[in-house]
């Protein structure tokens, strides 16, 4: 419970309607809850949002990225270029296919990748590139294909926050190599818990079935066979119907999201203004309109102008009734990772923003004044915080 007499105001909320419900009721009376026809509709569906790429889908996010590894036949001894500044799942499924995550320093605008960087990583034992687009926002989708094309790489496109994102007009997915989206709890487009794989053919997303149900292929009504080592990863009806339902209304939420945005770039600067804190280095995100999803709105704090740390920052929103969020700390920085000689130093960038990056709430519900009552609140609590 929060000491604030306002309702609080979570970082994220997904939106399910009558009819969502309603949809889920008729899966569960129907008696097949598990894969079915509403799951084929599903991957139809997206495949045509997609511009006619082959797309699979999958228990959740984590399995979409590990599949994509597979797929693309990356295994032991291998090395993927990857970010530090991501849910650990990225740099997590690389390991689980014996293959070693290389990290490359963030960019301190975008809080992607560094694209610059990548290329002085690149050895005999690189494999692919795993970009992650932090918030929806996409890299610099020429250049990632250039360097993928210059040193004969695959690329696995860590897209789960970029569902509606685009890169000069084009869907993130319509086009590129190995795409995985997530469809978690805070996506843009969720079915609680899930994920999609867009392929390049028909032959990759029939491996991607079969990595997905323990190997698995049939023949006839009673013949079955396993040549591949497969997992228990494949997603119910009840979480594709509840998919179909949000791309429905997907529009209206990218929409509403943007709005949002707009509005937190506008009132965060005039609070900041009126309470004579332009000195202070807040950093906002990308003012993209164009090509991101506005599946996050983060800052970096002034930690260094301050006189207290984000975890206390985080505490008083809360008792105001604000949630925030950490997405994320740099990966290097976990003990698995830290007993394996990775450091978070090697990436300094990664290493700061980590340390100060603050997420704030964004989601459709939020109303105009939502906007307004966090921005006053944050910057209040930098203005009573900050060093003289």
């Amino acid at each position: 419970m929060s000491s604030s007499s306002q309702p609080f105001i979570p970082f994220t909320r997904p939106n399910f309607n009558q009819e969502t419900i309603d949809a889920v009721s008729e899966i569960l009376r129907s008696g097949w809850v598990t894969s079915g026809p509403k799951l084929a509709e599903f991957e139809a569906t997206l495949c045509e949002y997609f511009g006619g790429r082959p797309v699979r889908c999958f228990a959740n996010g984590t399995a979409t990225m590990k599949i994509a590894l597979q797929v693309a036949g990356i295994g032991i001894g291998d090395e993927v270029i990857t970010t530090p500044i991501s849910w650990v799942a990225t740099s997590n499924v690389i390991l689980s296919v014996g293959a070693k995550p290389i990290f490359i320093d963030v960019d301190p605008v975008t809080r992607n990748i560094d694209l610059n960087k990548v290329a002085a990583a690149i050895t005999s034992r690189t494999r692919a590139i795993m970009p992650v687009y932090l918030a929806g926002l996409p890299v610099n989708m020429d250049q990632l294909y250039e360097l993928a094309e210059q040193y004969n790489l695959r690329v696995i496109e860590d897209a789960a926050q970029a569902f509606g994102s685009h890169w000069k007009g084009k869907k993130i997915g319509s086009f590129g190599d190995l795409v995985s989206f997530s469809f978690q709890a805070n996506k843009n487009l969720t079915t609680v818990e899930g994920g999609c794989l867009v392929l390049n053919n028909q032959d990759e997303a029939k491996l991607a079935e079969k990595f997905r149900l323990q190997g698995l292929t049939r023949q006839g009504m009673d013949g079955m066979d396993v040549d591949v080592l497969g997992g228990k990863d494949n997603l119910t009806d009840i979480n594709a119907v509840i998919g179909l339902q949000q791309l429905k209304h997907l529009p209206a939420y990218q929409a509403r999201r943007t709005a949002l945005a707009r509005q937190y770039f506008e009132v965060i600067r005039a609070e900041l203004k009126t309470a004579g804190l332009e000195h202070l280095k807040l950093e906002l995100p990308v003012e993209n309109f164009t090509d991101s999803n506005w599946h996050m709105f983060q800052v970096v704090l002034p930690l260094e102008q301050l006189n207290t740390d984000r975890a206390h920052v985080m505490t008083e929103l809360k008792d105001l009734g604000i949630g925030t969020g950490v997405h994320y700390p740099a990966i290097t920085g976990f003990t698995l990772y830290k007993n394996q000689g990775y450091k978070t130093s090697d990436t300094p960038i990664a290493e700061r923003v980590g340390h100060s990056i603050l997420t704030l709430p964004l989601f459709p519900a939020m109303t105009d004044e939502n906007i307004g009552r966090i921005a006053r609140a944050l910057v209040g609590i930098l203005l009573k915080y900050r060093k003289n």
